[in-house]
């Protein structure tokens, strides 16, 4: 088969003509007993555009549309493996070893975006989330499905259209969702719709009042639970440790402002594509992230390349890393030059992604921030970069002295490296020498006040 650096044109993903037509991008991938299979999805459930069913490619590269499928279009990004019923939860789809398919007929209609492991009964259940906020537990061994929450209700969320829940995860006794809600009234400070939450069981807990897009880990396994996010001042990861039961918030760099938006962000996953390794794809780079923390505290997240991909879901299959994106959409007209809903899928290798764009990209703790004297911000990710420079704004009346700490250990103890004073309603560039890094950055302020902190890697 033919490919152009990496894509197999044969095995386009195309939606129908109609009209409608809105979007098909590739919202799942997963391999399964010696097929992969490709959950395509649409803008906004069934009626936004046809031709986006199941697909189904075997290991001489043919593909076919799951024939069962047929006709289940909508907007499905999710997949999970039940280890204990051995089924593949994909899309509205149950899949079993021998690949028999059921579809849920309550999760059809839905905007299906998580599923994830039941808090009380593991061994037959799972929880699935859809993006106008409803979640559901859904009983593999019945097929049984019913709503638990509406978490409009639950978490303060305003219901379709305006709502976006994301993802969804289970660990260490909580069930952890996100919803991405991000636009003008957000970035101006006046509105934040955005959700990261927990469930214990008995109650909710918002955590974030903030735009996240993925929740991952590897369970028990490294005793840690990531979630990405981002406001204006920078790209967010916030990390659950199980040895101190802490969530910890750290910063990274905005490879790219085209994934500010809660409708451009599509489907950044955190991904284990190499054994116990995991690949994170967050506002237009990717990074390498280990599983484990150590005291409280996790290190080594490094940068690998910037890219302008829109990519719903990567996997291995075959020793490939497989990606699969959302390329063409015509979104009913409001794209003149796109006529077209199709996706392509790459195969490559993990390492390839080294060659792609250079780690670059901007950020930082403080955006028109009020600071409290002698209060650290948020560590900020400052390895993996060549040339680094941090600009200084002081908002108020009185003069600001900020000390830049360092963390070269990367496990959260800091060191201060530069004492800069900002003058009241002056900016301030502090350029740091060729080949200076450390793990983490951050600033601190002698004296109360309104700032900004912002990092520009090169």
């Amino acid at each position: 088969m033919n490919n152009v650096s990496g894509v197999f044109p044969q095995l386009a993903q195309v939606g129908d003509f109609g009209p409608p037509r809105s979007e098909l991008g590739v919202g799942s991938l997963m391999p399964w007993n010696g097929k992969l299979y490709v959950q395509n999805y649409n803008s906004h459930k069934a009626p936004s555009g046809a031709g986006v069913s199941l697909r189904r490619i075997d290991a001489d590269f043919s593909m076919e549309i799951v024939a069962e499928t047929l006709g289940v279009d909508g907007t499905y990004t999710n997949r999970f493996v039940h280890f204990p019923t051995s089924k593949l939860v994909l899309g509205p789809h149950v899949i079993s070893a021998d690949h028999k398919i059921v579809t849920i007929p309550e999760l059809q209609p839905l905007r299906v975006c998580g599923t994830s492991r039941h808090l009380t009964k593991p061994d037959t259940h799972v929880y699935v989330l859809a993006m106008e906020g409803e979640l559901l537990e859904l009983d593999l061994t019945t097929y049984e499905c019913t709503q638990l929450f509406d978490l409009n209700d639950e978490l303060g969320t305003d219901g379709e259209m305006k709502v976006h829940y994301k993802d969804c995860y289970t660990s260490f006794g909580r069930l952890v969702v996100c919803s991405n809600e991000y636009a003008e009234p957000e970035w101006a400070g006046m509105r934040s719709r955005g959700r990261l939450a927990e469930y214990d069981g008995q109650t909710w807990k918002v955590l974030r009042e903030d735009p996240f897009t993925a929740i991952g880990g590897r369970h028990e396994f490294g005793g840690t639970i990531f979630a990405t996010g981002w406001d204006r001042a920078s790209a967010i990861l916030e990390v659950f440790t199980d040895a101190d039961q802490k969530w910890t918030r750290y910063r990274l760099p905005k490879a790219s402002h085209c994934f500010d938006h809660k409708w451009q962000t599509e489907w950044p996953r955190i991904r284990e594509v190499e054994h116990e390794r995991l690949l994170m794809d967050h506002h237009g780079m990717f990074y390498e992230l280990s599983p484990w923390a150590y005291g409280g505290r996790i290190w080594g997240v490094r940068p690998i390349s910037t890219h302008l991909w829109v990519l719903g879901d990567f996997c291995s299959w075959r020793g490939m890393l497989v990606a699969g994106a959302d390329n063409a959409s015509p979104s009913h007209g409001l794209n003149p030059t796109t006529a077209e809903p199709q996706s392509g899928l790459w195969f490559g290798k993990t390492d390839d992604l080294w060659s792609f764009g250079k780690p670059a990209g901007w950020g930082g703790p403080w955006w028109e921030t009020t600071v409290e004297a002698g209060v650290p911000s948020d560590p900020y990710l400052m390895t993996g970069f060549d040339g680094k420079c941090l600009h200084l704004e002081n908002f108020g009346a009185e003069a600001l002295q900020i000390t830049v700490e360092i963390d070269f250990h990367g496990h959260g103890r800091f060191g201060a490296v530069e004492k800069l004073t900002v003058e009241p309603g002056q900016i301030r560039t502090h350029v740091f020498p060729p080949g200076f890094s450390a793990h983490w950055v951050r600033v601190v302020s002698d004296t109360d006040g309104v700032a900004s902190a912002q990092f520009v890697y090169t």
